[in-house]
C-alpha cells in the first residue's frame, strides 16, 4: 500500500496579505522577531550613507499604517511615519557612514558593513532578517533579500523610513554650513541645481570625491580664477573689510589692506598718477642699499652670473601681478 507523501506546510505569503504578510508567515515558521534593514543616500554624490535596522513589536506591528516606499512619501508624511515606527519598534539602530569612508573603501563595501553594524546594534537580536535589494553575508542569523523590500515588508519599510528621515535631518544641518549647494532641497543627489552649484563652487568636504561627477570638477575655486571661494557664503575667500573688489569679476582688486607697495610710508605721491614725486631721471626705485645694479640700466642683476634675474608673473616685481 502506497503511503501518500506528507505535504509540507506552506509558508508563502499571499499577494493580498498586506505589508505585514511576510512577518506573519515567518512567525508561523517560528521566527517571531523579524528585523528589516535598509539604507538611504546610496545614490547621492554628497552627504553620508545612512543605514537603519528596525525590529517591530510582533504584537503591535499589524497596526502600522501605509509606510511603504518612503521615497514616494512627502516630507511631512515621512515625519509622521517616523514617529509611528518609533512607537511600534521593539528595537532600532542607525549607522551613519561619512563621505570620507565611502571614498576610502567604496560605496558597496560601506553599505554591507553598515548593514552588519546596524543589525549588531539591535537588542534583543532578531531571529530572522529581511534586507532590501541584495543579500548580505555574515549577518549571523537567517536572512532573505527582497526586491523592493520597502514596498512588501513592514520591517523593511520601517527601516527605510528611519534611514530616510535621519539622513534628511543631517542634510538640512549640512545646508546651514554650506548653503551655496542647496542641500536642504536635493539632499545631496545629482539634480541640475546641485550640479550647477558644484561646477561654480567646487566640491566641499561633504562631497564624495570618488564619484565621477564630483571628481572631475576639481578644487573649491571660483570658475575662471585661482581665488578660493568661501563655501559658507559663496563670496571670494581671503577678502577683508575695505579691500577693493573688481566690478566685473568680483575678485580682489589691487593690493590688500596693509600690503606694502612702491615707496615707503610717508613719501609724497602724485595725486593724478599715484607715482612718487620728486624723482629724477636715472633715480633707482625699489632697491635696497646693497642691491647690485646693471651697468647703465638701473636693473637688478643676479649675483651669480651678472645678468638681470627673470621675473615671473606673480612675483612682487612683475607688472602682470
Amino acid at each position: 500500500m502506497l503511503v501518500p507523501p506528507v505535504r509540507h506546510p506552506g509558508y508563502t505569503p499571499r499577494r493580498a496579505a498586506g505589508l505585514t504578510g511576510y512577518e506573519r508567515v515567518l512567525a508561523r515558521a517560528g521566527f517571531a522577531q523579524v528585523a528589516g534593514i535598509d539604507e538611504a543616500g546610496r545614490g547621492a554624490c554628497a552627504g553620508p550613507l545612512v543605514v537603519a535596522a528596525v525590529m517591530l513589536d510582533p504584537r503591535r506591528r499589524s497596526s502600522i499604517g501605509d509606510i511603504a516606499d518612503s521615497k514616494s512619501l512627502t516630507a511631512a508624511a515621512r515625519e509622521e511615519a517616523y514617529q509611528q515606527v518609533m512607537a511600534l519598534a521593539m528595537s532600532w539602530h542607525v549607522v551613519v557612514i561619512p563621505p570620507g569612508d565611502i571614498d576610502g573603501t567604496g560605496l558597496h563595501v560601506c553599505n554591507i558593513a553598515g548593514m552588519r553594524r546596524a543589525l549588531a546594534g539591535l537588542s534583543p537580536q532578531p531571529q530572522y532578517v529581511l534586507t532590501d535589494g541584495f543579500p548580505v553575508r555574515g549577518l549571523g542569523v537567517p536572512a532573505l533579500a527582497m526586491w523592493k523590500g520597502d514596498e512588501v515588508a513592514a520591517c523593511v519599510a520601517a527601516a527605510s523610513v528611519v534611514a530616510k528621515v535621519t539622513r534628511d535631518r543631517l542634510m538640512r544641518d549640512l545646508h546651514k554650513r554650506y548653503p551655496v549647494y542647496g542641500f536642504a532641497r536635493h539632499k545631496g543627489y545629482s539634480t541640475p541645481s546641485h550640479m550647477r552649484a558644484l561646477t561654480t563652487y567646487g566640491p566641499c568636504p561633504e562631497h564624495r570625491r570618488s564619484f565621477a561627477n564630483v571628481g572631475c570638477v576639481g578644487d573649491t575655486t571660483s570658475p575662471g580664477t585661482d581665488d578660493p571661494v568661501d563655501l559658507e557664503t559663496g563670496d571670494p575667500a581671503g577678502l577683508r573689510a575695505g579691500d577693493g573688489v573688481g566690478p566685473e569679476t568680483g575678485d580682489a582688486a589691487g593690493p590688500g589692506v596693509g600690503d606694502l607697495v612702491g615707496p615707503g610710508v610717508g613719501d609724497s605721491m602724485d595725486p593724478e598718477t599715484g607715482d612718487p614725486m620728486g624723482l629724477r631721471v636715472g633715480d633707482v626705485v625699489g632697491l635696497g642699499a646693497d642691491d647690485a645694479l646693471g651697468p647703465g640700466a638701473g636693473e637688478p642683476m643676479s649675483l651669480g652670473n651678472g645678468h638681470p634675474p627673470r621675473v615671473e608673473a606673480g612675483d612682487p616685481m612683475s607688472l602682470e601681478n
